[in-house]
């Protein structure tokens, strides 16, 4: 039977790393493609990254209720249309869904049988320590993240399954046990 699995976790956990080992591991797995009103980056393909929509096109998709979830992050919209998972499901395939804790929280109301597993650090200073680390973001960027992590956490009391990313390896041995099961 094939399954959706709504990962999720704090910015800087890993999430995105042990996602991606997980599925070089498990090609049966798909990740769900995403839509934005962000501009395409270099290298980038629409149908394959994201699938590029202007703010029009997003905020009508949203007006019909074409979407399970979607949320605004820095001034663009994110979202995870229904059919596009419907669609991946009914061929048979496992979807896994990246989103924030919010979202991951709506899919569930929306589809029942959702899978939510969220990858928690190892520690809160572990955690910061790595933000820090990527020397990508603003001071005030960082506290904001840090801020929001308390709402995750709370969050994840609702969740299925957590995962704690001390290492890579073990995230993923972890990840298979729940979505191999």
């Amino acid at each position: 039977m094939t399954k959706l699995f709504v990962i999720s976790g704090s910015s800087g956990v890993g999430k995105g790393t042990v996602i991606k080992e997980f599925l070089l591991k498990h090609p049966e797995f798909r990740l769900s493609i995403s839509c934005t009103t962000r501009g395409m980056r270099e290298g980038e393909i629409h149908g394959q990254n994201y699938f590029f929509l202007s703010i029009d096109e997003f905020k009508n998709c949203a007006e019909r209720g074409e979407f399970l979830e979607w949320a605004e992050f820095s001034g663009n919209f994110y979202g995870t249309k229904k059919s596009f998972v419907e669609e991946c499901l009914e061929k048979g395939e496992n979807l896994i869904l990246e989103i924030d804790t919010k979202g991951a929280l709506n899919v569930k109301n929306l589809m029942p049988d959702a899978v939510l597993i969220f990858i928690a650090p190892p520690s809160l200073e572990e955690l910061e320590a790595r933000l820090r680390g990527r020397h990508t973001e603003t001071e005030e960027a960082i506290q904001k993240r840090l801020a929001s992590i308390k709402l995750e956490i709370e969050n994840s009391k609702k969740f299925d399954y957590v995962i704690v990313n001390d290492t890579v390896e073990n995230a993923v041995s972890k990840l298979e046990d729940f979505c191999l099961a």
